[in-house]
């Protein structure tokens, strides 16, 4: 009953390959963003703010369609890409990790921010007082720091790009071997009659994913804290 089928082997393959790409792409830009909303004070940071978590409040087809009016073939966005490196999003595997990547994002910055705030800004201060540069008071005293968090929301926005539908469907559709994701694939399974087997085994699969990545963040997370605070 649970021996996937080449479809779903398939599902599987790009469902963890779209969540990789979502993540490996997105967190320098959670890294940057969460830094910024953690240090800084500036004219419309409450706004910003509000627009980096809006994918977590608004439908997720609202996010699709806004990404298919963005990066479509004709697109403000994507018709430029198109034309200028041949780049196209829409209706192909890369725009699934586009739409992913965005779900996720908040979760990432979320996790980073909080662990940034967490650091006590005077052992940076004295730091920068002893001589240190910028970039040696952050690769050597905030990193470590802030490494549980940035575990912790790495692995829940992979955890979120795994699991994301509606705005997958609505931006790239449901073609399968391209865009076919494991919750696409759940529900056109659904959507067969005498389909309910296929849909379960890959639901199991799904929550079994889940479960592993976010055992696999607090496992890291505990991990690091034991290392740079010697507690669990």
């Amino acid at each position: 009953m649970f021996t996937l089928t080449p479809l779903e082997q398939e599902a599987l393959s790009l469902s963890l390959r779209v969540a990789l790409t979502a993540v490996v792409f997105g967190l320098p830009f959670a890294v940057g963003v969460a830094w910024l909303l953690a240090k800084k004070s500036f004219p419309g940071k409450i706004i910003l703010d509000g627009f980096i978590h809006l994918p977590m409040i608004i439908p997720p087809v609202v996010v699709g369609y806004l990404l298919l009016v963005a990066f479509g073939r004709n697109g403000a966005i994507g018709k430029w890409l198109y034309d200028v490196a041949g780049i196209e999003f829409a209706f192909n595997w890369k725009g699934a990790a586009l739409a992913a990547g965005i779900m996720g994002f908040p979760l990432m910055v979320r996790g980073i921010r909080l662990s940034i705030e967490a650091i006590d800004p005077r052992i940076e201060t004295a730091a920068r007082t002893l001589g240190a540069s910028p970039f040696r008071v952050f690769w050597s005293i905030s990193l470590p720091l802030m490494l549980p968090g940035l575990i912790a929301g790495t692995f829940l926005g992979f955890a979120r790009a795994l699991a994301e539908f509606g705005a997958t469907i609505t931006f790239v559709a449901a073609i399968p071997g391209k865009t076919s994701t494991l919750p696409v694939a759940i529900y056109i399974a659904l959507q067969k009659p005498g389909g309910e087997d296929a849909a379960l085994r890959m639901v199991v699969l799904s929550v079994l994913l889940a479960i592993s990545a976010l055992a696999a963040s607090e496992l890291f997370a505990r991990t690091i804290r034991r290392t740079i605070y010697g507690a669990s």
